[in-house]
């Protein structure tokens, strides 16, 4: 009877260890994917999408919710931070690298064995059952949970800092394009129709025998010229949209009927606008990626500890019970590895070598943010002279152009020589917006070293780790 009740506790239990065990498991949840539901919902993606509405009017409280006349760079740059999925892999990322520290965390689950004997040869009156459940609790030593935890924790760092170098990205990729949407093809028409006049008048000249071939000629070289240029803008006009519609996270026909607004690139920051050498320095030690570099070190060096501390053994207790031919009998066993044939050299080797690694590609990164911004304000000088240049020489040839026309006007000059000033202008013109467009690049190019806009609106890169769209519930 007292072995028949031991079984029933030991029984009951074993059934209720199972029983709240199985209890607190997860649940497998199939979420298939339907490729042509999935290009459908990125089809029907639009900016005026009430969701994204509401999620610019919580980043940007001075943006109206609902229509809007225009879009410019601020508003594309948080509607790509909604839509683009290059952010939403990154967030996925940085859950998998959190999910990878709850589990360095976790302790090892003790072991239950159970063993049950029948001795046939067991003497009359003598119970022929044998029961012995025993533990096995394992107990890591050393701080090896200690350092898991912390190499976990920074990689999870460092994927949290690829979140918000991801979003920089984002952000250049949509200032790139949109810049490239600058309209240049209509002052390439109009120089285009000054130049088509001139070569009118030239020929003109040629058949009365006040002109030469080769004059002639050079019109008509800059004619066509002008006409593979407008051409050539208007490519690249159609080409930075789609780039645009890809850097939202949009399919080129939700722009349709958008109007852009670029009024950011009207004017570009002066000389004396440009970040002091401790703010550059500041910005480039709050580097996403710098950090990211620095987090991984960080995880090396905490990873280089725990092989280290695998040179000493865990240890396994063992209590255990046994009923064993109806007496009761009580035991506590210990078990550990023995460092005989080996103490972990050859881990703790591979450690210190990845540690050195983490090492050499943390001053990379460093090196080259240094050099990336160096470079970058140099050019960025250069572009502003150049533009100064170019603000002069149009200045100068709308004079010229001034006084030609009055010249016209006062019968003192024919209307070739009227029309070649207006050509001369036009190019000018070119020339200046050119120079524009370079100068906004080489600043596109400081920014993304700076890893921060240059305007007087900062922008909020954490803010971008939260998904912004709602999210179907996790299994």
């Amino acid at each position: 009877m007292k072995i028949q009740r031991l079984r029933g506790h030991i029984t009951l239990a074993l059934a209720a260890g199972l029983t709240l065990g199985l209890s607190a498991c997860a649940r497998y949840q199939a979420r298939p994917i339907e490729p042509a539901a999935t290009a459908t919902a990125f089809d029907q993606r639009s900016l005026q999408d009430a969701g994204l509405q509401a999620f610019l009017h919580q980043h940007l409280p001075a943006a109206p919710i609902g229509a809007r006349a225009s879009w410019d760079l601020q508003t594309l740059t948080w509607a790509a931070f909604y839509y683009q999925p290059e952010l939403d892999v990154a967030r996925a990322q940085w859950q998998a690298a959190k999910a990878a520290a709850i589990t360095a965390g976790a302790r090892p689950n003790p072991t239950l064995d159970i063993t049950n004997q029948y001795d046939v040869d067991a003497p009359t009156g003598i119970s022929p059952w044998t029961v012995g459940p025993a533990l096995s609790i394992p107990i890591e030593t050393a701080g090896k949970r200690r350092a898991r935890i912390r190499q976990a924790q920074q990689t999870a760092e460092a994927a949290r800092l690829h979140v918000a170098e991801t979003a920089w990205q984002v952000r250049q990729h949509v200032r790139s394009a949109l810049l490239g949407t600058y309209p240049t093809a209509a002052m390439i028409r109009q120089a285009q129709m000054w130049q088509a006049e001139r070569v009118q008048l030239i020929e003109r000249r040629l058949r009365a025998g006040e002109a030469a071939q080769p004059d002639m000629t050079q019109a008509r070289i800059a004619l066509n010229r002008l006409t593979l240029d407008a051409q050539d803008a208007q490519r690249r006009v159609t080409e930075s949209r789609a780039q645009l519609a890809q850097a939202l996270g949009l399919s080129v026909s939700a722009l349709d009927g958008v109007t852009l607004a670029l009024d950011a690139f009207q004017q570009p920051p002066p000389a004396s606008a440009l970040p002091t050498q401790a703010i550059q320095r500041e910005a480039l030690l709050r580097r996403p990626d710098v950090r990211a570099a620095l987090a991984d070190y960080e995880a090396s060096q905490a990873a280089l500890q725990g092989e280290i501390a695998k040179q000493y053994p865990d240890i396994a207790l063992g209590p255990g019970f046994q009923w064993d031919a109806g007496q009761a009998k009580w035991s506590l066993g210990l078990s550990l590895t023995l460092p005989l044939l080996n103490q972990n050299q050859g881990p703790i080797a591979e450690a210190r070598a990845r540690r050195q690694e983490a090492a050499a590609r943390f001053l990379t990164t460093q090196a080259k943010a240094i050099g990336e911004v160096n470079q970058a304000f140099a050019s960025y000088r250069q572009m502003l002279d150049k533009l100064a240049t170019a603000d002069a020489l149009l200045t100068a040839q709308r004079k010229a152009s001034a006084s030609a026309g009055a010249l016209f006007q006062a019968g003192e000059t024919d209307r070739l020589d009227w029309v070649s000033a207006q050509v001369e202008l036009a190019s000018a013109e070119l020339a200046r917006t050119d120079t524009l467009i370079q100068t906004q690049q080489a600043l596109g190019m400081l920014e993304d070293a700076l890893r921060r806009p240059l305007e007087a609106t900062r922008l909020d890169l954490q803010a971008t780790e939260k998904a912004p769209r709602t999210q179907e519930a996790q299994p």
